[in-house]
């Protein structure tokens, strides 16, 4: 099972972040290159890449399994204003050359919200933009995310995701499925089976790159994008197993974004990341009812 989380980029760059998946017992692990709300960004410090590198390689972690996110300030479907619409474009090429210098192949992008905008309007400043930033030649390739259809997002059908696909005129582009956000959505997991053979006629299963592994806190078709931890959702432990185990997905890095649990330590409330247990519970295969109770304990 090739599984990981999101980990963090600021200690060691991204020699920290194979620490920290390597202690989650990882293969494959999500990074942002900074803040996800900000555009503050340090250069990339080619000697904890290196060190990576001879340390993935003792591993037998694949750079294929290294999945890059872009930060959540770019929106490419709202173009009402310019200075706005152009900085994205151009946030997203410097990403992409961040990713590039670090070797990543994959950068996971929310197609973005239109924002009182008609999504077929959207959609086509979607299209506009990624044709200004894909070419064939970048390493790089954009994985356009399913979302939830929380407010204007664009990206909530399968149909708006190939609408994209289709009017971007490089072939450089992917899918990244997030399991909360096809169940807010309106896509039934526990006939995945069926739901992939649905893609597979619309889109094709090749473009399949990442997919994000996430209960919900929510009914299916609920449109409002609540994360919660493997077992713990809507979901529930048999359907996401059910999902890290297919078959036709087995060379498809499968990356945790559970939330963190937390506990009260006198008047301070301290969070603690859950990836460790639910990697080896998905792992197994069987599920831990003692689970957040388990990671309290194991970082108290």
């Amino acid at each position: 099972m090739i599984i990981g989380s999101h980990v963090r980029f600021k200690e060691e760059q991204i020699l920290g972040s194979l620490k920290e998946a390597l202690s989650y017992g990882a293969n494959a692990f999500m990074l942002y290159t900074g803040a996800p709300q900000n555009t503050l960004r340090t250069d990339i410090n080619l000697n904890y890449l290196n060190d990576a590198k001879k340390i993935m390689a003792e591993h037998n972690i694949s750079m294929d399994n290294v999945i890059c996110h872009a930060p959540y300030i770019i929106n490419l479907a709202n173009k009402s204003k310019l200075d706005a619409w152009n900085f994205s474009i151009s946030f997203l090429k410097k990403e992409i050359q961040r990713c590039e210098t670090l070797g990543i192949k994959y950068i996971v992008l929310h197609p973005g919200s239109s924002v009182g905008m008609p999504s077929e309007v959207g959609i086509k400043n979607i299209i506009e933009a990624l044709n200004f930033v894909i070419t064939d030649d970048n390493k790089c390739m954009i994985l356009l995310e399913t979302m939830a259809g929380k407010g204007s997002e664009c990206g909530r059908t399968l149909e708006e995701i190939k609408a994209i696909i289709n009017g971007v005129e490089s072939s450089n582009i992917g899918v990244c499925l997030d399991t909360c956000h096809l169940n807010d959505a309106g896509y039934d997991m526990t006939k995945f089976d069926e739901f992939l053979d649905n893609f597979d006629s619309l889109i094709g299963l090749e473009k399949i790159k990442c997919i994000h592994v996430n209960d919900s806190k929510n009914p299916i078709n609920s449109h409002k994008d609540r994360h919660e931890n493997i077992g713990f959702g809507t979901l529930g432990f048999l359907t996401i197993l059910n999902i890290v185990n297919n078959e036709k997905l087995k060379n498809v890095p499968k990356i945790l974004e559970t939330p963190y649990v937390s506990r009260e330590d006198g008047e301070k409330e301290l969070v603690y990341p859950p990836y460790k247990f639910e990697i080896e519970m998905l792992k197994k295969g069987i599920f831990n009812e003692n689970l957040i109770k388990d990671i309290r304990d194991f970082y108290r």
